[in-house]
């Protein structure tokens, strides 16, 4: 977990590419281990898994003494844009799966590789080309499919948190998580003069905002062993490794392959909540992945390299 060096040479934008598979792969995880530290307040989980990623962090920066911590030694406007961007994302994700069925929301939560190739488009001045506008429509089409068809909420029982407005409450916030991701992805880009460690102490900032937003709003619930194997996995994976590789990747590595990489990610999500049996297989839940990954798909072929 510490940070990449930095470099322009082709062989280590092909290095950072690699590392952002990392990043993908953890985050198929995300959704699974979420529910397995269910029904912990979605504010508490978030503190406990940063904080984990934090210590986790420091431990291994400790290894060098003093000058480890030189990563951290950035201006506040990148600690400001990393805290908000992984704050907010997973404020939203958190409380997407707390109030929604596991699968559809992240499912909708996912668009983000599809916003990122839109918003790469736009701020390359390419403009909006038939593939973009037809990928966002597929795009659009799975999210509608996986709130309103078959397997979605449609099929869902009405005794879950909030009733039906707790699903709709659900789906935005999950909807906010793309939104969100896909603007600090593309926007990171930035920041490439600066090295990935300082994403160390970030972790720390968004555990202390999640623990203070958690005795502020919530009901504190001590971890089962069980629940604390997956805060642990959560903090270590998809929140500690995977921020730092993906941190790396959007700086240094080939942006256009990583977002046709990350379509896998809502899929591979999927298959891992029906194989850990927190969602059935239902036909819906498979056409709505195909739909979104085809979509994002769609609007990343033929796409010119910079």
């Amino acid at each position: 977990m510490t940070s990449f060096s930095d470099t322009a040479s082709p062989g280590a934008t092909a290095r950072a590419t690699a590392i952002g598979i990392i990043a993908i792969a953890c985050w198929s995880a995300l959704a699974l281990l979420t529910r397995r530290a269910a029904p912990l307040p979605p504010f508490e989980l978030l503190s406990l898994s940063f904080g984990v990623a934090f210590l986790a962090n420091g431990a291994l920066v400790l290894r060098h003494g003093a000058a480890g911590f030189r990563s951290w030694r950035q201006p506040p406007v990148a600690w400001a844009f990393a805290f908000v961007g992984i704050f907010a994302y997973h404020a939203l994700y958190f409380t997407a799966l707390s109030l929604a069925p596991a699968a559809q929301a992240s499912l909708i939560a996912y668009l983000w590789p599809l916003l990122i190739v839109l918003l790469s488009a736009g701020v390359a001045g390419q403009g909006f080309a038939p593939r973009h506008l037809a990928g966002a429509g597929l795009g659009f089409a799975g999210t509608v499919f996986v709130v309103l068809g078959p397997g979605g909420g449609a099929t869902l029982p009405a005794a879950a948190p909030g009733g039906w407005a707790g699903y709709g409450a659900g789906y935005a916030a999950a909807a906010g998580c793309a939104l969100v991701w896909s603007v600090y992805s593309v926007a990171n880009r930035r920041f490439r003069a600066l090295p990935s460690g300082m994403i160390g102490g970030v972790c720390g900032l968004v555990a202390l905002a999640g623990g203070a937003v958690h005795l502020l709003l919530e009901p504190t619930l001590p971890p089962s062993p069980a629940q604390w194997g997956a805060v642990v996995l959560l903090g270590l994976g998809p929140v500690g490794v995977a921020f730092l590789a993906w941190d790396h990747a959007t700086k240094h590595g080939h942006m256009a392959l990583l977002g046709v990489l990350s379509y896998l990610t809502p899929l591979a999500s999927t298959l891992l909540l029906i194989a850990g049996g927190v969602t059935p297989m239902r036909w819906g839940i498979v056409v709505a992945a195909g739909l979104i990954v085809l979509g994002a798909a769609t609007a990343a072929i033929g796409r010119p390299r910079r």
